[in-house]
């Protein structure tokens, strides 16, 4: 018996039942249990994003699990996702492809495409970084990303520019500089993938904007996987091709075992990739995009506690001061966000009560050329 069979009984009982008695307003949802399922799903997210990095980390160290080959790695993640994401949408069915506007061929080469080189770019430089610096300070050059959002958002015309905003700018790249300059582990490669990495993660969320948003089309994570993960596999194999298949060649012939990874450890971290996915789904569905950028402010002081305690990573007091600064800016700009989230929802509910009703127009219709006349009545 299907969902709608179960529906039908139901509806006819509820339609006997309130010709029988007067109906009574159903209950308002508990503000308590909506209130505890927000921080569940915050406390999911947070746990999974937290999980992906430290694992990553793990693999990719050469102190730990010793397997730096970032780009096969991101390769893997790709191609597993793309495939759960697949069966999802064309097996199981839990989620639609967009039909307004349907992607078509070339929707999918101007938008897609475009979109997917940028996060093959973001995926390889990040992942490299882990080899190179700590957990710590990379969450430290993460709070750039506002900085490089607004920044690109200006220069491409989605967003206007405000001298508080790039005043809070300033301050946050300030506080970053600060965290730098008192890394004990500063490398010089590193910090350059890491801001390699910010700069294309910031482009894609720009151009998300532009190419898909403006157009109408909205993705979920997985509808984004589904699209977006086979484009990225694909660029992903040019570098992989030139600059990781020759060093894995090189591993397998001299150290056994090194080139082929564990099918557990990378089955594990690759599933964790996905679920991370679907955490997003979740979080921005049953609450709202500002709400996981706060959660991820959370999310990199826990990181941070966590490579200092556990990893033993080096955090000076001069990395928490430039950090804190940062943390102060990111928190006004998520501040910011909301406040302007509530003017825009403000005007828009101005908007729907200031207009007129049918009849009240008809009305001021009919009385102007009455006023008209008169008007004319009286210069004569």
């Amino acid at each position: 018996m299907g969902a709608g069979d179960d529906a039908a009984p139901a509806k006819a009982a509820m339609e006997v039942s309130s010709s029988s008695t007067s109906a009574s307003p159903a209950p308002p949802p508990s503000v308590l249990r909506s209130v505890l399922l927000s921080y569940a799903y915050v406390g999911i997210w947070i746990s999974l994003s937290f999980s992906v990095i430290v694992y990553n980390k793990y693999i990719l160290d050469p102190k730990m699990y010793g397997w730096p080959f970032p780009i096969s790695l991101t390769m893997i993640h790709m191609a597993f996702c793309a495939t759960l994401a697949a069966a999802l949408v064309r097996v199981l069915r839990v989620v639609d492809v967009p039909a307004s506007p349907p992607m078509t061929p070339r929707l999918y080469a101007a938008s897609v495409v475009p979109i997917g080189a940028l996060y093959a770019l973001s995926l390889w430089f990040s992942n490299s970084a882990y080899i190179y610096l700590s957990v710590s300070f990379i969450q430290m050059l993460k709070a750039l990303m506002p900085v490089a959002v607004y920044s690109l958002a200006v220069a491409f015309r989605t967003d206007s520019f405000r001298r508080a905003s790039m005043l809070n700018m300033l301050g946050i790249s300030a506080g970053v500089a600060v965290a730098a300059y008192g890394e004990a582990r500063f490398d010089a490669f590193g910090v350059a993938l890491q801001l390699a990495a910010v700069a294309a993660e910031a482009t894609r969320l720009v151009l998300i904007q532009i190419l898909l948003t403006s157009r109408g089309m909205s993705l979920n994570p997985i509808t984004s996987l589904y699209y977006i993960a086979p484009c990225c596999l694909l660029f992903l194999a040019v570098p992989w091709y030139a600059v990781e298949l020759p060093r894995l060649r090189a591993a397998a012939a001299s150290a056994a075992g090194l080139a082929r990874p564990d099918v557990f450890v990378f089955g594990t971290n690759s599933l964790c990739a996905f679920a991370l996915n679907l955490a997003v789904f979740l979080l921005v569905g049953k609450t709202s995009a500002l709400t996981m950028n706060v959660a991820g402010v959370v999310k990199d002081w826990l990181l941070i506690a966590f490579s200092w305690t556990v990893i033993k990573d080096t955090v000076t007091p001069v990395n928490l001061v430039g950090y804190g600064i940062a943390f102060l800016g990111v928190a006004y700009y998520n501040h910011a966000k909301l406040q302007g989230l509530k003017a825009k929802e403000a005007e828009r509910k101005a908007a729907a009560t200031a207009v007129p009703k049918p009849d009240d127009a008809e009305a001021a219709t009919r009385l102007l050329p009455e006023k008209d006349g008169g008007d004319g009545d009286r210069k004569n």
